[in-house]
């Protein structure tokens, strides 16, 4: 740790009477982790969409005639669109209840999905990939905002760690079914039906059962008060709410640390490089999906328990060096996944598992920094911010993959967009451990005094 670390005494966990009393004086305590199961079911349903692209695409490709770039365009094009559409939603979440615009965005949008499944050529398939992405780009920021106000700091990395493991268990078990849709003529077109059919009923499931805690729900500053939670009402994306972003040091930080993140290349990618690179079928392929993702929800589940508890032993820095460890980790094992050549699918099973596992540290870990270190009322455009820099940068990073794919290979193009990139982000991380400590007592700070002053607007003007 760092001697620029605050004490811990300024950014601990609230009083142990406040603690206990969290649950039932938060809006959110009650029934949160039931809560969290719908939100887990809609994000779980909207990243089926992405997976269909990725297992499917071998299948898609033969039935439309694809080149290999047409995989990098669909999935750059999905996270494009998010970061248009990812703030859309969000100011919509400001003027209309969350719970409605949630269901719409990250459900009874899944019409688009199923849609997609009756494209007859490359341009209906972008076409409609396309409106169905604009909706699935709600479901990231509403959901990691609406998280945040459930759980307070102390249970927020398990909460991360449930809510990305149920994806991932989602993903782990569609992954071999979509898999085996490609022996079936046609069969790519049910996996998008059967991913639509999935969000609907995640959408409804959203509106009929989904209570909002509201916003900084589960702060027990705000939740103390007598007139329940409340904060200074934001406009999500006006100049004042973008300058106090900017102004807390470790966001932009930890923006960047998102920008180089190209794990997402083995999701997009790593079935594509065993057929075209390795040899193996794309049934034997989509068979390494269930133990990654496997790997992945004990990642999430282990990398929440273990941040949660690191942080509360180093309180200035215990998340950050989690997650670099995590990065680092990642970088070392992909270039033995993708630079040496193994014959037997079995290994590489073996080492997408272990991928999947670093991998599962990181959203458990990184969503709980963002939301430490912004206030309540900010982190819905916080998250709109910091994953649409994460989608862009998905974009930029795939298109890149698929055309040196193209140009030298896969196995070339993953050494320098992967592994290069990881490890160069590892060590572009270590400015954390000086900015963190210190934004978290910031918030803390103004949390205290909100709890007993009126509910005065804050200064528009970054805080350093």
């Amino acid at each position: 740790m760092t001697a620029d670390s605050p004490p811990p005494a300024a950014v601990t966990s609230p009083p142990a009477s406040a603690a206990a009393s969290d649950a039932a004086a938060a809006p959110g305590g009650k029934g949160r982790w039931r809560q969290l199961g719908l939100l887990s079911a809609a994000m779980a349903t909207d990243s089926g969409e992405q997976g269909a692209v990725s297992v499917l695409f071998p299948a898609m490709r033969s039935a439309l005639n694809l080149p290999l770039a047409a995989l990098s365009l669909l999935v750059a094009l999905g996270k494009i669109i998010g970061v248009v559409f990812g703030p859309i939603w969000v100011s919509l979440a400001q003027r209309y209840p969350r719970k409605y615009v949630l269901a719409v965005s990250s459900g009874l949008w899944g019409v688009w999905t199923v849609a997609t499944g009756l494209a007859q050529n490359y341009v209906q398939l972008v076409v409609l990939f396309a409106i169905a992405a604009a909706g699935v780009a709600g479901s990231g920021p509403l959901i990691n905002g609406i998280l945040a106000d459930l759980f307070d700091d102390r249970a927020r990395g398990r909460a991360a760690g449930v809510l990305f493991g149920t994806v991932a268990l989602v993903t782990g078990l569609l992954g071999p079914v979509l898999g085996q849709l490609s022996r079936v003529d046609g069969g790519w077109r049910y996996g998008f039906f059967a991913v639509g059919a999935m969000q609907l009923l995640a959408g409804f499931a959203v509106l009929l059962f989904f209570d909002d805690p509201g916003v900084g729900g589960a702060e027990h500053q705000l939740a103390a008060r007598k007139e329940g939670p409340a904060a200074p009402r934001v406009r999500a994306f006006d100049r004042a709410a973008l300058r106090r972003l900017a102004g807390i040091r470790s966001f932009p930080l930890m923006c960047l640390q998102r920008l180089l993140s190209a794990q997402f290349v083995m999701i997009a990618f790593g079935v594509v490089f065993l057929v075209d690179v390795r040899g193996f079928s794309t049934a034997e392929a989509s068979l390494v999906i269930l133990p990654s993702s496997l790997s992945y929800l004990i990642g999430t589940l282990a990398g929440g328990l273990a941040a949660d508890r690191v942080q509360r032993r180093f309180p200035g820095s215990g998340r950050i060096a989690v997650l670099q460890t995590a990065i680092l980790g990642y970088g070392v094992v992909a270039y033995v996944a993708t630079q040496i050549a193994w014959t037997h699918l079995g290994v590489y099973a073996a080492l997408f598992s272990l991928l999947g596992l670093l991998q599962g540290f990181q959203p458990s870990v990184n969503r709980p920094v963002v939301m430490a270190i912004t206030p309540p009322e900010l982190r819905g455009a916080a998250f709109a911010v910091f994953l649409g820099i994460e989608g862009a940068a998905w974009a930029v990073i795939t298109l890149l993959v698929g055309h040196l794919g193209d140009a030298v290979g896969l196995q070339g193009a993953f050494l320098w967009m992967v592994v290069v990139v990881l490890l160069a982000n590892g060590l572009l991380t270590t400015p954390l451990y000086r900015t963190y400590g210190r934004d978290v007592a910031a918030v803390q700070t103004e949390l205290d005094r909100r709890a007993t002053a009126d509910d005065r607007p804050l200064p528009t003007e970054p805080q350093n």
